[in-house]
């Protein structure tokens, strides 16, 4: 009866030199499918290491006749408009002394609290709130102007995925997380 230890070693020795023989025979395989890398025909073009200056980054000197030239001058102030009369009847109850006219066009653009903007209620019984301007006669949704303008996400879910957007979470995780369409999440 042969010792188990001994069978176990002369097994173990009898491997390892079957692997040193295959490691061979494979290392010279592999040497022959695999040639060595080929240099390129042309050699590479050397760029210089001078610096050149960029032509829209450098200042000519002034001239004499520019020094003489006057500073040019401050824009004047602008003159808001004034403001509109109420219409008669009922007297407003909705405060819109916050919103202004986002058309550029109309003289009451960028003016805040001028009695120029009347809400016009929920259109398509959505969830904002409808201003028309009263100078221009143009609508626009109360939201005009912020991140939640065409959105039909609840502005609460849209907080939340904005703070999981900037925390790291990709878009679609944001989508899968707060069962929104990724193109959503997107704009």
């Amino acid at each position: 009866m042969v010792d188990n230890l001994l069978f176990y070693d002369l097994l173990l020795i009898v491997l390892l030199w079957l692997g040193g023989i295959l490691y061979k025979r494979w290392a010279g395989n592999r040497s022959a499918i695999c040639p060595t890398p080929r240099k390129p025909a042309t050699p590479l073009h050397k760029h210089s290491q001078d610096p050149k200056p960029f032509p829209g980054l450098t200042h000519r000197p002034p001239c004499a006749l520019c020094e003489q030239a006057p500073e040019p001058a401050s824009p004047a102030p602008l003159v808001p408009p004034a403001p509109l009369p109420s219409s008669a009847g009922r007297p407003r109850q909705v405060d819109t002394s916050a919103q202004f006219c986002p058309q550029p066009h109309c003289a009451y653009y960028g003016w805040v609290g001028w009695e120029n903007i009347r809400a016009n209620g929920y259109p398509s019984g959505g969830r904002w709130r409808q201003f028309q301007c009263l100078s221009c006669k143009q609508y626009f949704l109360e939201t005009q102007g912020t991140p939640l303008h065409g959105k039909r996400v609840a502005p609460e879910v849209l907080v939340w995925a904005v703070g999981a957007l900037a925390e790291g979470l990709g878009i679609r995780a944001v989508a899968r997380v707060f069962a929104i369409d990724p193109n959503t999440v997107l704009q």
